[in-house]
């Protein structure tokens, strides 16, 4: 049977099942990350930023499709995470202004509507590159206009059939586009994000379903359940014992530790409390409330790779429980604004201690793998209750966000565009408190650019990119975001990767120290650096941060 007409039931219907689709094949999204580092998370960003939008269509499910659109739209903004999150909320954000005065839509509306979420996106990109999820979603638009144009009577079940199909097409050709999609061998992850919301889509369409995660959502209920045992309001945010809900999910790896449920059970006990383990044949997923959330992920590593993580600061969220509770029997203090708030991101609890020593007011705990939301980030905004905000993102993969959340609030509010840890360390160093906020902005973009970020972690699958053949297990040297060394030692590929970057001219050299690094290689490789660089200035902290073994900033 055609659909002519697509009304908001029926449209809920498709966002429920794309996001569900997305949902089930996140982990798979995640692999085709292009670097083969252990925190290629385009899956799950993209996946939780769908599953925001979706659960807000759930709250607010109606017959008119633009009420379902713009709650679509106002949960995948809050919720979206990392680059490829944004460009998907802005698609939806775009297509949802399309019809927001409408109570249904024909198929000509529809590819209007897919053709203003491409304007959308591409306007809130600021150097659109091709290749990508927009071009996926371009292509995809273009297809639904031209069919169109072609065939104006065309039901809309067969115009979302053509977009899928020139979905797929387009998300081939994406290796094309961008040479180091070819030069690894994969397509392009977000694209691959996309396609499976619109093969969602069209199963609704065609009357059809596509399968369901079961272990993904017995945890999720096992999880609420277990968090709805403790009264919040009861207890106080001193007196929680293991601070960080901590969830992820192991892809077993026959070269890994064989898995005995039992034992793994029993091993995480002692790291914490609330601990659920779901398991089958080929994966495992865990819920726990621990205090050092990277000691758990290490632990869990010996079993296989790490996949979508998420670690949530409890204390932060009690707090904020507590102030919004109705208990109180006179009014809050309404706290009068400080002139500077700074907000930082980032994983590891050494880390975000030092970020604290030198300056920052708010840490998101947050980074690789577990890339703050929208929300997360205007939460922060508000939080840090100042005249001026800024945040500074210290991941690629998380500047948008910040960027959309410091769009949605009249808070004044600067996103300096720090990609790594370095850098945001180096701004921050280099902000003063006397100065005003456009002179702030200005010298610390500016010290983004003096500091060389240096990192050390493993690879996940065998790959070649930029001239090196790299074996699952190596350890890879990263400079500056380029893969530029590797060995089958930790140690050695560190030497390696100082060797390649420090120059005569280099004064300071700040070694983070993270889970993965023992105390004895951490003074074998300071021996080295002071041997081999007599003229640097060696700082070493204890970063605590998983996956990356050793994180270098060299000024």
């Amino acid at each position: 049977m055609s659909i002519t007409t697509l009304d908001g039931k029926r449209f809920a219907e498709m966002i429920l099942q794309g996001a569900g689709h997305l949902s089930n094949n996140a982990d798979y999204v995640d692999a085709l990350n292009v670097f083969p580092v252990p925190d290629g998370d385009t899956g799950t960003n993209m996946n939780l930023s769908m599953t925001s939008g979706a659960k807000e269509v759930q709250n607010h499910v109606s017959e008119h499709i633009g009420k379902v659109g713009q709650a679509l739209s106002k949960g995948l903004l809050m919720g979206a995470r990392g680059n490829s999150g944004v460009i998907l909320s802005q698609l939806f954000r775009g297509f949802s202004k399309a019809i927001e005065s409408k109570s249904t839509i024909s198929a000509a509306e529809f590819a209007a509507a897919l053709q203003a979420g491409v304007n959308t996106a591409y306007k809130a990109v600021m150097k659109p590159v091709e290749g990508t999820i927009l071009t996926v979603a371009k292509d995809s638009a273009k297809k639904a206009v031209d069919t169109i144009e072609a065939k104006p009577e065309i039901s809309i079940d067969q115009l979302m059939e053509a977009v899928f199909a020139e979905s797929k097409a387009s998300l081939k050709r994406t290796p094309d586009l961008l040479p180091v999609l070819k030069e690894v061998g994969v397509v392009d992850s977000g694209g691959q994000g996309l396609v499976f919301v619109y093969e969602g889509f069209l199963a609704v369409l065609k009357g059809e379903k596509v399968s369901s995660a079961k272990v993904a959502a017995s945890m999720t209920d096992l999880v609420s359940a277990e968090h709805h045992k403790s009264v919040a309001s009861h207890i106080n945010t001193e007196d929680i014992e293991f601070g960080y809900c901590t969830e992820f999910m192991v892809r077993f790896e026959d070269d890994k530790e064989p898995f005995k449920e039992d034992a793994f059970r029993q091993d995480l006990s002692e790291h914490g409390d609330s601990l659920l383990v779901i398991a089958d044949d080929e994966i495992v997923k865990v819920h726990i409330h621990a205090e050092y959330p990277g000691k758990v992920l290490t632990y869990a590593q010996n079993y296989g790779s790490l996949i979508n993580m998420k670690i949530e600061n409890m204390r932060q969220q009690h707090t904020s429980l507590l102030d919004m509770g109705d208990a109180p029997s006179k009014p809050a203090e309404k706290k009068e604004k400080q002139p500077y708030g700074i907000v930082t991101v980032t994983m590891g609890k050494g880390i975000a201690e030092l970020f604290r020593s030198i300056g920052s007011h708010t840490v998101i705990e947050g980074g690789q793998t577990m890339n703050p939301s929208t929300e997360d980030i205007v939460q922060a905004i508000k939080d840090v209750n100042a005249e001026t905000v800024i945040i500074l993102p210290n991941n690629s993969n998380i500047v948008m966000a910040a960027q959309q959340a410091a769009s949605v609030v009249d808070d004044n509010v600067i996103v300096i565009p720090s990609k790594t840890v370095p850098q945001g360390m180096a701004a921050l160093l280099a902000f003063n408190p006397s100065a005003s906020a456009e002179e702030n902005e200005e010298v610390m973009k500016e010290a983004l650019g003096t500091v060389k970020t240096g990192q050390i972690t493993y690879a996940v699958r065998d790959t070649n990119i930029d001239g090196l053949d790299i074996e699952k297990g190596d350890f890879m040297g990263i400079a500056n975001g380029k893969i530029v060394t590797k060995d089958r030692n930790q140690l050695a590929s560190a030497k390696k990767l100082l060797d390649s970057m420090m120059t005569e001219d280099d004064e300071i050299l700040t070694v983070l120290q993270g889970v993965d690094a023992a105390d004895d290689e951490m003074q074998e490789l300071v021996s080295y650096i002071e041997s081999k660089f007599e003229d640097v200035e060696v700082e070493v902290h204890k970063g605590e941060q998983p996956l990356y073994s050793y994180i270098f900033s060299i000024e």
